[in-house]
């Protein structure tokens, strides 16, 4: 069986103010015709199809675009919904749509109900594992109290206990949107931290062939069965670095997988540039960046001219400007937004307390009332979300 496996496409989504639905249509036209050329068995869509619960009108009709590529070309296709999506909007229509080959998961409670497909080997049986919210589906899948690796335990745990129950021999894929210990985050990805903890354990994977994972951004190989596929477009300068990219997965006929990394189309190569706005002005190795989407820092100890402006008559496609002035040690401690550089929420908050009273942060109670304070809103706007 040999999988095409894809996430995170956040369609309606733009990379600060550019727009990326063109960059989103031709990476659908690519994923559509790598499937084609490469001969895909089936195309899994590992969650985050959309970038928010009520996308916009262009997001939907690419959406539907996609969906009708797939199904022309004769492409099995399982999806799920992740933690940007409406698991009820993006299921809509779900039951006449797997008509056409294309089989949306999007229910907590039907996560032991696999789509099952043949190859010459036999079944493989695809279990779809939507992004589980714990407060809101700890109650559907019989967990006590909330929190991600419980949620996510009582789902896989279905899963194992239907496939007990199928022929010997059937393979078995899972695909989830959920955070796993181990992976490497961007900036790029909404926070999903409950309780202080978002990330459950590899072994929680234990008893399937392959977990094809969304939500990080990054293409990554947990273990060879265990894979994040990562964004195919980038949605933030800390994915500078990133190369974008599919699995090309094949499971065998005893369940053994071998993959190989496609490259997606990008484009633009992003850019960070730092140092004084003379010294990018005037530096000749930068010529390279011209085309570039382009991130700056300035250093200036004094904040100069119409900077944007001059940035953009080198670099036409600068996007986002910060300044961090060179300082010492003691003055840098003063900038606000280098304390909060790289702290979620809840450390956020464990500071601030500390702050106010001297040094003294949160005790143990503290701590867990400000969790379950973070928690409560967080979930409060997903509902809001949902039902908007």
């Amino acid at each position: 069986m040999r999988m095409l496996h894809t996430s995170d496409w956040h369609l309606g989504r733009s990379f600060h103010r550019a727009s990326m639905l063109g960059a989103q249509a031709g990476f659908i036209s690519h994923l559509v015709e790598t499937a084609r050329e490469r001969e895909a068995d089936v195309v899994v869509v590992a969650g985050d199809v959309y970038d928010r619960a009520v996308p916009p009108l262009a997001a939907v009709e690419l959406f539907d675009t996609a969906l009708h590529q797939l199904a022309e070309a004769g492409i099995p296709t399982v999806m799920i919904s992740g933690n940007h999506d409406s698991a009820r909007r993006l299921g809509v229509g779900a039951g006449l749509i797997d008509r056409a080959g294309i089989h949306l998961r999007t229910s907590p409670a039907a996560c032991g109900e696999p789509v099952v497909m043949a190859d010459r080997h036999g079944d493989v049986a695809f279990y779809g594992l939507p992004y589980l919210e714990p407060a809101l589906v700890k109650d559907v899948l019989g967990v006590e109290r909330a929190g991600h690796e419980a949620v996510l335990r009582a789902a896989m745990d279905q899963v194992r206990a239907d496939l007990a129950g199928r022929a010997p021999g059937t393979r078995s894929v899972v695909l989830a949107h959920a955070f796993v210990s181990g992976a490497a985050v961007s900036d790029s990805e909404r926070d999903i931290t409950v309780g202080g903890v978002a990330a459950v354990p590899l072994e929680v994977f234990d008893g399937v062939d392959y977990a094809a994972l969304g939500h990080l951004h990054g293409c990554q190989t947990l273990t060879p069965r265990i894979r994040y596929a990562g964004s195919p477009l980038p949605y933030s300068f800390s994915e500078a670095d990133h190369r974008k990219s599919m699995w090309l997965v094949d499971l065998d006929a005893e369940g053994e997988v071998s993959a190989e990394r496609l490259d997606c189309p990008v484009p633009r190569p992003l850019a960070r540039l730092r140092g004084s706005l003379e010294e990018l002005l005037a530096d000749e190795s930068l010529a390279r960046h011209a085309e570039s989407w382009v991130e700056v820092t300035l250093t200036d100890a004094v904040r100069p001219a119409d900077p944007m402006a001059r940035l953009q008559e080198r670099f036409p496609h600068t996007l986002s400007l910060v300044f961090a002035p060179d300082r010492s040690e003691e003055e840098a401690l003063d900038s606000y937004a280098r304390r909060l550089s790289g702290r979620d929420d809840r450390q956020i908050a464990e500071d601030f307390v500390g702050h106010v009273r001297g040094g003294v942060g949160p005790d143990t109670a503290e701590r867990a009332l400000l969790h379950e304070a973070l928690d409560a809103v967080r979930t409060a706007d997903h509902l809001g979300e949902v039902h908007r």
